[in-house]
């Protein structure tokens, strides 16, 4: 991805700044006034996910966002470190050199599994943890494994990512691969997937996460995790279904379900309003922000 081609009609734009830390170009968005939230977004996207959710989380919190490694405009690390342990120290170690100390972590799919992970090996301690339908237990059995061994095989051709983005990038490739997530995106939110998609250092990247990602290590700590965290599901994902928060919540018996009605794996980007008073909510019951007047 190219800033001055891809960047020059960015979500949030104004918002954006990139600086070099632990070896990586990071982009990062800061917006707001108030307690620091940081966010983090799922595979194959960036911070456009957040495009209408950061602006309004601003009117109360400080809000912090960052394409994660090989994602968007940030620069990616070799491949075998596009892992969780390792994505979840880089991602830590930005906001350690940005000063931001989260008083509360959002993260959609995998990057609720990121943000787990900085919490679980004590690189931030936020009051709570809200995973929008968060990816944060591996594909069981048989499947799994298979879905692994394609990735690391696909990953390992360098064909494959340019063939990937050649037939990613079509529109109605996006829209498709958009509606098998249970959502359904405006003009503008196809759009800025099908430029990620289209990308052929993006896809390699993204085809190198998925190759090294192992969440079984997370699903055997999470019982352990130190802070409040609250899962909203919506009833229509096809990618990490209710049923994911339900066994997510009986490994972890503290945690809260919201159920998001209506909407698919990015409910967050089909109902920002709505995804934004949830957050704030949780912000007021965990005392990160006081109660209205």
């Amino acid at each position: 991805m190219d800033w001055s081609r891809d960047g020059a009609d960015w979500p949030n734009r104004a918002a954006s700044r990139f600086l070099k830390v632990g070896g990586l170009n990071w982009h990062v968005q800061t917006m707001g006034e108030g307690p620091a939230i940081v966010l983090a977004h799922g595979t194959g996207a960036a911070t456009h996910s957040f495009r209408d959710l950061m602006p309004l989380l601003a009117r109360d919190f400080t809000v912090v966002a960052a394409d994660l490694p090989g994602h968007g405009f940030t620069g990616a690390p070799a491949s075998y470190r596009m892992n969780l342990p390792d994505m979840a120290t880089a991602y830590a170690d930005l906001l350690g050199t940005l000063g931001v100390a989260p008083a509360l972590a959002v993260g959609h799919s995998a990057g609720a599994a990121i943000l787990a992970r900085m919490v679980l090996d004590r690189r931030i301690a936020p009051a709570a943890l809200v995973a929008l339908n968060g990816a944060l237990l591996p594909i069981p059995g048989m499947s799994g494994q298979i879905f692994s061994g394609v990735a690391k095989l696909l990953a390992m051709v360098p064909a494959v990512p340019w063939f990937f983005s050649w037939h990613a990038g079509d529109p109605t490739t996006v829209a498709r691969t958009i509606g098998g997530t249970g959502s359904t995106l405006d003009a503008a939110g196809l759009k800025y997937y099908g430029r990620l998609l289209g990308d052929q250092t993006h896809v390699g990247n993204v085809l190198a996460m998925m190759a090294n990602w192992d969440l079984e290590p997370l699903q055997r700590d999470l019982p352990s995790l130190p802070t409040q965290l609250v899962l909203v599901a919506a009833d229509g994902d096809k990618a990490v279904p209710l049923k994911v928060s339900q066994k997510v919540q009986a490994l972890v018996p503290s945690a809260r379900i919201i159920v998001q009605k209506g909407y698919g794996h990015l409910s967050h980007e089909e109902a920002p309003a709505e995804t934004a008073a949830l957050i704030l909510d949780v912000a007021r019951t965990v005392g990160v922000v006081g109660e209205q007047v």
